[in-house]
């Protein structure tokens, strides 16, 4: 008993790093989530399959998502910086393209689906040192246009277990819509991208050859209370130093800590 809950145990330290940075960064915590995991399911004997620790740790991923999206969701909707228009558009896109995301990892074996986050999580980290935001130059697109561009974010998000919101914030800013706006309404489709990958996990997952115990498909439940109760704790006090620290200087500190995580995961 005590060599299965001591390292259970450590999920809340991942979520309260996890939190902070979110808060301090604006980023999503799934970077930091997904990478602990795997290292976390690799080191540990918690009975997660070797083949699957990346699906494992994606997969919890979003589901702790879905619990801390609330709060961010509501806390931007009180202050009017949410397009729910725009949410309702991209929504369908999303869930199928969470769905989509989910099936597509399913397919990937461990090291494919590490080397595929690793090049994302590179990409990310270069976005963050960078800083580039496209220029607001069209309006925003009719059906089809939100449900293509839903269909991406949901896809990208639920292979890389984040909330969208990289993608998501660039896309309405692209169509002219005011930063402050596209990154509350980014955080409103957070909860539906990761509520669809999370289900895509749980369904994609239900025929292990050798069920997990405390899991639901790809999603380890004792990971995700533990990482979401910290997460949702050192969230707003990450918010707050950003107020005080150098956050720009933060910021491309851990991206370069992002990259060298993102090469490490290429080279396996």
């Amino acid at each position: 008993m005590v060599e299965l809950w001591s390292p259970i145990l450590l999920f809340p330290l991942i979520g309260a790093v996890s939190g902070l940075l979110a808060g301090l960064f604006g980023i999503g915590g799934g970077l930091v989530i997904v990478p602990a995991l795997n290292l976390f399911f690799a080191a540990f004997a918690l009975g997660i399959p070797a083949q699957a620790r990346m699906h494992f740790a994606i997969g919890s991923s979003l589901a702790v998502i879905v619990f801390t999206a609330v709060s961010s969701m509501w806390a931007h909707h009180r202050r009017g910086a949410v397009l729910w228009p725009a949410v309702r558009r991209l929504v369908p896109g999303i869930v199928s393209g969470g769905l989509f995301g989910a099936a597509l990892a399913d397919a990937m074996n461990n090291r494919l689906l590490e080397a595929t986050f690793g090049a994302f999580v590179v990409a990310i980290a270069l976005y963050m040192v960078i800083g580039h935001r496209p220029r607001a130059s069209r309006p925003l697109p009719g059906w089809t246009g939100f449900l293509g561009a839903g269909t991406v974010i949901g896809t990208v998000s639920a292979l890389a277990g984040i909330g969208g919101g990289v993608l998501t914030v660039p896309f309405l800013v692209w169509r002219t819509v005011p930063l402050r706006t596209a990154v509350g309404t980014a955080a409103a489709c957070t909860m539906p991208v990761a509520l669809a990958g999370a289900t895509g996990f749980v369904l994609t997952g239900l025929d292990l050859a050798q069920p997990v115990t405390w899991a639901s498909g790809y999603i380890y439940w004792p990971a995700v209370v533990g990482i979401s109760l910290a997460s949702v704790l050192t969230a707003p006090l990450g918010a707050r130093l950003a107020h005080s620290l150098p956050v720009t200087q933060l910021r491309r500190a851990f991206a370069l800590l992002l990259i060298v995580v993102g090469l490490r995961m290429l080279a396996g």
